[in-house]
């Protein structure tokens, strides 16, 4: 495999276009914009040959039209969604190879935050858009708790080794919310103070990993008799399976404080 570097580029008030190159060729990830992508590429002599999407939200799709004016390049993402500018629709199980950059993703349908979610993935690397952040997960605007825990628990099968590639620097206001859910979770406390480092100094958050991720996200650790019993005192109904723990987190964070 050719060694790869995976830059966030910032886009709007807390987006991260991922790209991922070798030096000389360049896929990006979601790019909700694409100034910052062409000043990237211009400023590191770099080709975009493809461009991967995860859902149609515009801050992860408004750079498309512009980019895909760059030459024979390959604009990939949900089969399930309809996307202008998407060349190579793809579904579950499919793989995409990126002959440049010799890479070869495999592709996972997770919905829940959208219809036609996907994720990209390789042995190390996970490219989830909105669905799975560090501490926290997306909204559900189009899916229902059951698919969302679903798609989690789809991810959470993966190489706990595996770094999580999420679009949005949202780690330290997770961090708020996963703090009151479990206050006594220690891997948690450790992690709030390295969040608060890096942000410090405006240091990306991102990737986090796998194994950290079902250490302090909540919306991973259903299974927690700690996130349970919050998810009870929350709901005031008896929370017993992971759906209604979920559905229970979920309704709390979306009107979290």
């Amino acid at each position: 495999m050719k060694s790869t570097i995976v830059y966030p580029v910032r886009a709007f008030q807390d987006n991260y276009i991922w790209v991922i190159h070798d030096g000389r060729h360049a896929v990006a990830v979601d790019p909700g914009d694409a100034a910052p992508v062409n000043t990237f590429l211009t400023e590191n002599s770099l080709k975009l040959c493809s461009i991967l999407i995860t859902h149609h939200h515009a801050d992860h799709t408004g750079g498309l039209r512009e980019l895909s004016t760059h030459d024979s390049v390959q604009i990939y993402g949900p089969t399930q969604e309809n996307i202008d500018y998407v060349n190579r629709p793809l579904s579950e199980g499919d793989a995409v190879h990126l002959e440049e950059l010799n890479i070869r993703l495999r592709v996972l349908e997770i919905p829940g935050h959208t219809a036609g979610h996907i994720a990209y993935y390789d042995e190390t690397r996970l490219f989830c858009g909105d669905t799975l952040f560090s501490a926290g997960c997306g909204r559900l605007f189009e899916g229902s708790p059951q698919q969302m825990l679903e798609s989690l628990e789809k991810l959470n099968r993966l190489s706990p080794s595996t770094k999580i590639y999420c679009t949005h620097e949202y780690t330290q206001a997770n961090i708020k919310f996963a703090r009151t859910v479990e206050p006594d979770n220690e891997e948690l406390r450790q992690y709030e103070q390295l969040v608060m480092e890096k942000r410090s100094i405006d240091e990306p958050t991102l990737p986090s990993t796998l194994e950290l991720e079902q250490k302090i996200n909540p919306f991973l650790r259903t299974k927690s008799p700690s996130v349970i019993s919050s998810a009870k005192n929350f709901s005031r109904i008896d929370c017993d399976d992971d759906v209604a723990v979920f559905t229970a987190v979920r309704s709390w964070k979306d009107n979290f404080k």
